[in-house]
């Protein structure tokens, strides 16, 4: 008895077999983080594949919902657009049913005058006098200008 009490308490024995519990623990403690480790990737892996399938399962409906968003706010716009052209029009023809504004365009626009009136138009004497040095092609008889432009095409394709 007395040399296994010795041999318990030698220090050889006694760093033997702290080196063991040491050991030990240490296994212990990397068996947990394993299994901690596993498990967290595990979850991770499974939360990570959830996620994923929801941003592909809601990708293409949300694409939808926007581009529907955008397609109604341009009907909207388009909508206000001619609400807006039919009021104008509307307004437009009812300045038509009034004669006096009806008489203002037609002697505006058509040069129409009223009995006993005398109609003139003033043009431009500068614009009005043709350049000596080169007719313009109003002011050519009509079979120069063909004449002419039947020469230009023979001497483009020379």
């Amino acid at each position: 008895m007395a040399v296994r009490d010795r041999d318990r308490f030698s220090t050889t024995t006694r760093i033997r077999l702290l080196g063991e519990q040491t050991a030990a623990r240490v296994y212990r403690s990397q068996t947990r983080r394993q299994a901690r480790r596993s498990r967290l990737t595990g979850r991770a892996a499974l939360l990570a594949m959830v996620v994923c399938s929801l941003v592909v399962a809601l990708a293409y409906p949300i694409r939808q919902y926007v581009a529907q968003r955008a397609q109604i706010a341009d009907l909207q716009r388009e909508k206000q657009q001619a609400r807006q052209r039919v009021e104008e029009l509307r307004d437009l023809k009812a300045r038509w049913q009034d004669d006096a504004y009806a008489e203002q365009q037609i002697r505006l626009r058509l040069h129409y005058v009223m009995p006993g009136e005398t109609g003139y138009i003033v043009i431009d004497p500068a614009a009005a006098r043709p350049s000596r040095t080169s007719l313009g092609a109003a002011d050519r008889p009509w079979y120069r200008n063909v004449w002419e432009a039947v020469d230009k095409a023979d001497a483009a394709r020379q």
